[in-house]
């Protein structure tokens, strides 16, 4: 199997895996907790939230445990507009955001919040000028993410943060594509709340963080209980996931350069055989702010679920820039957003690369991908 996926999910990594096992049987233990088993526990979820924080530039306070990035992403949103003590609130985000940030907009909206959706041009990117044409007396938050993991666009995030800066409101972004390739060090970057996961950095699914740099930044609490997490996420918290979300960060963090320096060669690869090779075939969002792993095309002429179906039937896993919803496919809304057709964002194709790839593999899935194109095409009537 060559596995092209990796911004859908990645496989744990064997030392995060290792640091983490003791945390399943042996030392069991609920950290709240006052005999041995829980001072233990809690001394492992002490440890991480220390190298977490060390590591992105951030109090150890400051760094909030949860579910996942879905739910880092709706703990800043929902958090800092119910803190706010505005009559009414306004939050700007962009129009290809996650789903995560998305959803808990139109939610926010329709309790009463006013909400700018911001446009991008046919790159993907922000205009910084409408960024701050935008931002309004009663504006509380601003939420771009970091990378985008459906065309793979890297945002300015020291503009950004610098237009939110000059006129008081605070910066979410939604880092969990980023986090492995680029530094995030708060207290250098002008972000006042950064959500990250561990499934798209070797590390274990339903364990994510949302870390605050702004120690100004008030929140209220999504999940309410025993008030763990400083009152902010309450629940026994997730010990192994805790450990395997530092692990798997420090790891990144450490091997960022060797790995970034790898996927953006092989990335470069992909993208000349595919989009330069005169197949007619259209890469969508900014060819020079990409993350190093990422390309997303549009094929034109092929369905993209007939080709991660033949492409599947070859041993190679791909995704596609529709999404299965209610029996139907829906174009996806960041494809809308840079101005992809419908017809061809139903021929979207994307190929993530990462740990399980070698350059071998990369030769043999391009090959593939061209006949597989090519048998396809000639099925078109």
């Amino acid at each position: 199997m060559i596995y092209l996926d990796h911004a859908a999910a990645t496989p744990v990594d064997k030392r995060v895996f290792a640091a983490m096992k003791p945390y399943f049987i042996e030392q069991f233990g609920n950290p709240s907790s006052l005999y041995k088993p829980g001072r233990v526990a809690k001394a492992a979820v002490d440890e991480a939230r220390q190298k977490l924080a060390k590591l992105m530039g951030a109090s150890s306070r400051n760094v909030i445990f949860t579910g996942g990035g879905t739910e880092s992403c709706n703990l800043a949103l929902f958090g800092v507009v119910e803190a706010s003590t505005l009559p009414v609130k306004h939050i700007i985000i962009s129009k290809i955001e996650h789903d995560a940030v998305l959803a808990a907009a139109y939610k926010l909206e329709a309790q009463g919040v006013e909400v700018t959706y911001l446009d991008v041009d046919a790159d993907g990117l922000i205009d910084l000028v409408k960024l701050e044409a935008s931002i309004k007396p009663n504006t509380v938050l601003v939420s771009i993410g970091f990378a985008n993991n459906e065309i793979g666009v890297v945002q300015d995030l020291v503009a950004l943060g610098g237009v939110c800066r000059r006129h008081g409101v605070l910066l979410h972004t939604d880092a969990c594509q980023a986090a492995p390739y680029y530094e995030i060090n708060l207290r250098d970057l002008p972000v006042d709340l950064v959500s990250i996961n561990a499934s798209k950095i070797y590390g274990p699914k339903g364990i994510g963080a949302l870390v605050i740099g702004n120690s100004d930044v008030d929140l209220l609490p999504q999940i309410m209980g025993g008030a763990q997490e400083f009152g902010l996420r309450s629940g026994t918290e997730n010990v192994p996931g805790i450990v395997g979300l530092a692990s798997a960060y420090e790891l990144a963090c450490a091997e960022r350069v060797g790995n970034v320096a790898k996927l953006t060669g092989w990335r470069d690869y992909l993208i000349r055989g595919l989009v330069d090779d005169g197949l007619g075939i259209k890469l969508t969002g900014s060819r020079e702010h990409r993350l190093p792993n990422h390309v997303s095309v549009i094929i034109g002429d092929v369905e993209g679920e007939s080709l991660l179906m033949r492409l599947e039937q070859e041993g190679i896993c791909v995704s596609t820039g529709a999404a299965c919803s209610s029996g139907s496919l829906e174009v996806s809304h960041v494809l809308e957003a840079i101005g992809v057709s419908e017809n061809d964002g139903y021929s979207a194709l994307r190929l993530t690369l990462g740990e399980l790839n070698n350059e071998k593999q990369v030769e043999e899935a391009l090959g593939k991908i061209k006949v597989v194109i090519e048998a396809l095409r000639g099925m078109v009537v």
